[in-house]
């Protein structure tokens, strides 16, 4: 995510530096042929832009308003596993306890396996939504922004149930099974009682909420079809512009058209950029930073002080 007000140039150039390449020679290209070269007399009325202007602009406004949703309901989910994270350790911590004395250890090592095991499904979740190669629109494989590996989960799980967690369909939801299965001992050996459980049981559920409202986002592509006609609306509008400007303005025609087609093509970037906020990329919202802070709370909240070492923020970007 980024965090920083402003954004560098570097960055803007690396997503825009083909199209606007190609707003430049052609705005040359037409500036040559119509003014140097006397060949190109096509003129188009200002007029016949501005009703295009204005519908592409309404287009991109929708496009880029429900995006932003798409990004805004995913960090919301996140918070919310923040917030039931917090519940879940201060739950099993005092409502899990022993029938008598000889049993406190025991419980203890239960507690243990529970909040640790919560954390490594947090990492899971977090790799499990970013897992699945991401392919721009010409089906060319786009790079991670960073390292996304299971193996962050590895020291938070016994080694035969990392073993089996990794080699699941669905990782992270094996592990809410095996808490399942935890609170079911609980209860058995006399640590829950029933309203206890049925506590502990319904904030389970509330992961699985979590997981299954990220996965819909995950795997519920913004349609396919605002993607696709916004990116077409805007090459024709910025191959319009310099024919309506060149017989006004001409030499500045070029940097005049250049610069409105600049405008339109940021604001198709930033729709299609937030569309989609699980993908690893920059703008995504920060599931590692999210991560490390539920990881933090869990273990000061359980009074381990080996908290994991913040992750610096380079040219403003929290990942």
């Amino acid at each position: 995510m980024l965090v920083r007000r402003n954004i560098t140039w570097n960055m803007i150039l690396h997503y825009t530096w083909k199209s606007m390449l190609y707003y430049i020679l052609l705005a040359i290209a037409v500036y040559l042929l119509h003014d140097f070269y006397k060949v190109l007399k096509l003129h188009i009325p200002f007029t016949a832009i501005t009703a295009l202007s204005t519908a592409l602009a309404i287009f991109l406004g929708f496009k880029t308003s429900n995006a932003y949703e798409r990004w805004w309901e995913a960090r919301q989910i996140w918070g919310a596993l923040v917030n039931y994270s917090r519940a879940w350790t201060r739950q099993v911590i005092t409502m899990i306890i022993p029938a008598n004395n000889e049993e406190a250890s025991i419980v203890k090592a239960h507690q243990s396996r529970m909040v640790y095991r919560h954390i490594a499904f947090v990492h899971g979740l977090r790799v499990f939504l970013r897992k699945k190669h991401v392919y721009n629109d010409r089906g060319k494989e786009e790079i991670s922004e960073e390292p996304n590996e299971y193996s962050d989960a590895n020291a938070f799980i016994s080694a035969d149930e990392y073993e089996a967690f990794i080699h699941k369909q669905n990782p992270p939801n094996f592990l809410l099974e095996q808490q399942g299965k935890d609170l079911q001992l609980a209860f058995n050996q006399g640590w829950l009682s029933d309203f206890r459980f049925v506590k502990l049981e319904e904030t389970l559920v509330e992961f699985n909420n979590i997981q299954g409202r990220s996965e819909r986002i995950k795997n519920t592509p913004f349609l396919r079809q605002y993607s696709f006609f916004s990116r077409v609306f805007v090459f024709i509008h910025a191959s319009l512009l310099p024919f309506v400007f060149v017989e006004d303005l001409s030499w500045a025609s070029i940097p005049v058209s250049v610069i409105i087609s600049f405008v339109f093509l940021c604001l198709d970037l930033i729709g299609e950029r937030s569309e989609d906020p699980f993908e690893n990329r920059l703008e995504d919202v920060p599931l590692t930073a999210l991560s490390l802070t539920i990881e933090t709370n869990v273990k000061e909240q359980w009074g381990d002080t080996n908290f994991p070492a913040k992750k610096d923020a380079p040219d403003g970007i929290v990942l």
